[in-house]
C-alpha cells in the first residue's frame, strides 16, 4: 500500500515548468477576454445611450424650427443658396454630463420642374432643406443627423425667402381681345419715382413679382401690338390731368398677393375716304368714230362731226338720224341735263330726242314727263333732273337731221349727258375726328379721358391712313367750325368696331350749304384732262386744287357769292370764267391744246 502510494505522489511532481505556464497562459487569455468582453459592453451600453441623447437633441432641435416662421428658418448672415434666418449655425448642450455639439445647415432648394420663364422670378427657390448634426467626444466619440424639408405656405413667403426683404406679390396677366393669354408680353414696373424695378417677358403672359410694400406703374407692350399701362390721380395724359384712373397703380402690401389684368392684342388701321354725298359723271361723245353709236341713218360720222349723208346723185339726203348707246349709271341719284355743240345753217334743223329701255325695247319718253321731247329739243342746255331714275334708269339720245337744201347739212360736233350719282366725290383737306371708346380715366369734372382721341386731316387725295390703332369701338365727328356735316357714314351705324391684326376702310360723306364740283375736259376729245389745277377765289377766297383722274375737283365748303375760276394744265391754253355759287353747284370747263 504504501508503495503505491509513493508512486502516486511521484508523479504529480512530474508536471514540467513550460506545462504549468500554458495552463497559466490559457487561463490569462479567458480573463483577459471576459475582462474585454465586459469593457466592450460598457462601452456600447455609453454609445447607445449617447445616442439617444443625441437623436433626442436632434429631434428636439427639428421641431423647434417647425415652430418657426418660414421667414425665419435660416441661419444667421447666411447668403444665398443658404436660407438667412435667426438660427445659430453651431451650439453646444450638456446632458448628463456630456457635451453635445450641435451643427445646423439649411439651404434653398429649387424644382427643377418649374419654369423661370413662366412666371417665376430667376431667383425662385421653392423649399428649404434642413440638416441637424448632434456630435459628442470623448472614449466614444459619434454623431447622428436628421434631415427634413419646410415648404412655404404660399407664394409672399417663397418670394420674401427668395428676396429677403418683407413684401408681398404683384401677379401680372396679359390677355388678348378674345381673353387668351398673350405670349411673351413685355411686362415692366416701375416705382413711384418713375424707375425701372423689374421687367419680365413671361411665354404663357403671366408673371408673378416680389415686391416691397408700395404702389407701383405697371406698363404691358408686345411688338406688332397695343400697349395698356396703370396710371395715377394727377397724372398728365395727352394733355388732360387724370383725376379719378380707370386702372389705378396696384399697391403691394406685406404678405398679400395683388392681381392686376391687363388686354393688348395685335395693332390695326383705318383707311378713311371724306367724300361729297354726290358727285357728277357723264356721257360724251365727240364723234371721233363710231364707237358710241348703236344706230343710225342717212347720217355719216367723219373728222370729230356728224352729218347727213350724201346721196348717188351727189347731194345730202333730206333726213337721217343717229343714236347713241344706251347710257347705264351704275349709282343713279338723279338726271342732270344734256348739252351739245352743233351748227345749223339755213334751211337746216337738228333736233334731239329721249328714249327710255323697257325690257327689251326703247320707247320714247312721253311729253308728259319731257315736255317738248316728241317734237325735239334745239336748245342746249336741257335740264332732265326731273326724270324718274326709277322709269328712266336707262336712256338712249336721238339726234335728228333735216333739211331743205341737198347741197347744205346741219352738224353735231359733241353731245353730253351728266347725271348726279351716289358715290361721292372726294374732299381734299378735309378736317374730322376720331374718338376710340376706351378711357384712361376722369378728370375734376368727372369727364372721361380717352384713351385714344385724335383731331386729323385728309391728304391731296381725300385720304388718310391711320395705323397703330387698338382693337376697340370707334365714333368719327366734324367739328361745327370747319363748316361741313358728317351726313352718313360707311359702315354704318357709329360706333365701327375695329378688330385686333385687321385694316378697315370707311367713307365719311361730308356736305355743306354750298359747293362746286369742276369738271376739266379736253376740248376736242372730252376725255378729263388730269391733275390740271384750278384756282377759285373771290376778295376773301383763294384756294387752288389739282382734279383727279376723272378731271373733278371739289371745292367745300363755300359761301353764297361770285367766284373766279382759272384752270391751267400743262400742255393747254389756260381759261378763266366766273359762276355764282348758290347751293351745289356743278360746272364743265374744257380746256384746248396748245398748236
Amino acid at each position: 500500500m504504501k508503495f503505491s502510494i509513493y508512486n502516486f505522489q511521484f508523479s504529480r511532481k512530474s508536471f514540467t515548468l513550460v506545462e504549468v505556464l500554458v495552463v497559466a497562459f490559457l487561463i490569462l487569455i479567458i480573463f483577459l477576454g471576459l475582462f474585454a468582453a465586459y469593457q466592450l459592453g460598457f462601452k456600447v451600453i455609453g454609445l447607445n445611450e449617447r445616442k439617444v441623447a443625441a437623436l433626442q437633441i436632434a429631434q428636439g432641435e427639428m421641431e423647434k424650427i417647425r415652430n418657426l416662421p418660414y421667414l425665419s428658418v435660416g441661419i444667421t448672415n447666411a447668403t444665398l443658396p443658404k436660407a438667412k434666418g435667426i438660427l445659430e449655425s453651431s451650439t453646444t448642450t450638456y446632458l448628463n454630463g456630456v457635451s453635445y455639439n450641435i451643427e445646423r445647415n439649411i439651404e434653398f432648394v429649387s424644382d427643377s420642374t418649374d419654369d423661370p420663364e413662366s412666371g417665376s422670378p430667376p431667383c425662385l427657390w421653392d423649399y428649404k432643406k434642413v440638416e441637424i448634426k448632434v456630435s459628442w467626444s470623448g472614449r466614444t466619440p459619434g454623431q447622428v443627423k436628421l434631415t427634413s424639408t419646410f415648404s412655404p405656405k404660399d407664394k409672399v413667403e417663397e418670394y420674401q425667402a427668395c428676396s429677403e426683404q418683407p413684401g408681398g406679390i404683384l401677379s401680372v396677366q396679359v390677355f388678348d381681345a378674345f381673353g387668351n393669354l398673350i405670349s411673351s408680353p413685355q411686362i415692366e414696373v416701375f416705382n413711384a419715382s418713375g424707375t425701372l424695378v423689374a421687367t419680365a417677358s413671361p411665354s404663357d403672359g403671366r408673371y408673378d413679382f416680389p415686391l416691397a410694400t408700395s404702389t407701383y406703374k405697371v406698363k404691358v407692350s408686345k411688338s406688332g401690338y397695343s400697349s395698356e399701362e396703370t396710371f395715377g390721380s394727377g397724372d398728365n395724359y395727352q394733355g388732360n390731368i387724370i383725376a379719378t384712373p380707370e386702372k389705378p397703380h396696384p399697391l403691394v402690401l406685406v404678405s398679400q398677393i395683388t392681381n392686376i389684368s391687363f388686354s393688348i392684342d395685335k395693332v390695326s388701321s383705318f383707311s378713311i375716304s371724306t367724300l361729297s354725298p354726290w358727285s357728277e359723271d357723264y356721257f360724251s361723245d365727240s364723234f371721233l368714230d363710231e364707237s358710241k353709236i348703236s344706230e343710225k341713218a342717212n347720217t355719216v360720222i367723219f373728222s370729230g362731226q356728224a352729218s347727213l349723208a350724201t346721196t348717188t346723185e351727189g347731194g345730202y339726203y333730206l333726213s337721217g338720224f343717229l343714236t347713241s348707246i344706251a347710257i347705264s349709271p351704275a349709282t343713279l341719284l338723279r338726271w342732270n341735263e344734256f348739252s351739245f355743240n352743233d351748227e345749223k345753217p339755213t334751211n337746216t334743223d337738228l333736233r334731239y330726242q329721249f328714249y327710255y329701255a323697257s325690257g327689251t325695247n326703247w320707247y320714247l319718253i312721253p311729253d308728259a314727263d319731257l315736255p317738248g321731247n316728241s317734237t325735239g329739243f334745239d336748245s342746249s342746255p336741257i335740264n332732265l333732273s326731273s326724270l324718274s331714275t326709277t322709269t328712266y334708269s336707262q336712256l338712249k339720245i336721238k339726234a335728228n337731221f333735216s333739211t331743205n337744201n341737198t347741197s347744205t347739212t346741219p352738224l353735231l360736233k359733241e353731245w353730253q349727258l351728266s347725271w348726279i350719282m351716289t358715290e361721292g366725290t372726294p374732299i381734299i383737306n378735309a378736317q374730322f375726328n376720331l374718338r376710340g371708346s376706351k378711357v384712361v380715366g376722369k378728370d375734376s369734372s368727372e369727364n372721361p379721358i380717352y384713351k385714344y382721341s385724335i383731331t386729323t386731316t385728309t391728304d391731296a387725295n381725300g385720304n388718310k391712313n391711320l395705323n397703330n390703332l387698338e382693337w376697340d369701338n370707334y365714333t368719327f365727328s366734324i367739328n361745327p367750325g370747319t363748316g361741313l356735316d358728317l351726313i352718313a357714314i360707311d359702315p354704318s351705324p357709329q360706333p365701327i368696331s375695329l378688330l385686333p391684326d385687321t385694316t378697315q376702310s370707311v367713307k365719311l360723306y361730308l356736305d355743306s350749304q354750298n359747293s362746286l364740283l369742276i369738271t376739266v375736259q379736253d376740248l376736242i376729245t372730252l376725255s378729263p384732262v388730269f391733275s390740271a389745277t384750278v384756282r377759285l377765289f373771290k376778295s376773301d377766297y383763294d384756294k387752288s386744287q389739282y382734279t383727279n383722274e376723272k378731271g373733278q375737283t371739289l371745292f367745300i365748303p363755300l359761301d353764297v357769292d361770285n367766284y373766279n375760276i382759272e384752270v391751267s394744265a400743262e400742255g393747254y391754253n389756260s381759261t378763266s370764267s366766273t359762276i355764282l355759287v348758290s347751293g351745289d353747284e356743278t360746272r364743265i370747263i374744257k380746256i384746248q391744246l396748245i398748236e
